[in-house]
């Protein structure tokens, strides 16, 4: 199985943080990676079955979301490049107290079918970013 994690903290309160990231249309936290959200189908954004596609090739689909533990998780339903031979792909995104550093813990994880660096090697950066204009957006 092939599975990446990055974490990050962030200088604000976990209710901030999450209520800034929850919304599955609304990445506008993210401006310097997500160049668009085109919204699929009839879903709410917080309702398990949305689905978006990021910058006109990541589809993605909401697997579920709970506002008490601060976590969500979604598919990668059809990607670019390696992504094509990636399956059973599950993002998951958890928002924690930093308990030793204060603020809030953000870390995003992702597992798929196979061992395939050039998966991890796609999407590794991409999610280092996303969490880099998170902490430059809600600080």
């Amino acid at each position: 199985m092939g599975e990446t994690y990055q974490s990050i903290v962030i200088k604000a309160p976990v209710e901030k943080v999450w209520e800034a990231i929850r919304d599955f249309h609304d990445l506008g936290w993210a401006s310097n990676v997500v160049t668009s959200v085109d919204i699929v189908g009839d879903a709410d954004s917080h309702e398990v079955g949305a689905q978006r596609v990021l910058n006109g090739v990541f589809h993605e689909t909401l697997l579920s979301i709970d506002d008490d533990e601060h976590t969500f998780s979604y598919s990668i339903d059809e990607g670019p490049g390696p992504l094509e031979r990636a399956t059973d792909y599950v993002g998951r995104v958890a928002v924690k107290p930093a308990e030793e550093r204060g603020g809030t813990l953000v870390e995003w994880s992702s597992s798929w079918n196979k061992s395939d660096e050039a998966v991890y090697e796609l999407l590794h950066p991409i999610y280092v970013a996303f969490l880099e204009d998170m902490k430059k957006s809600l600080e």
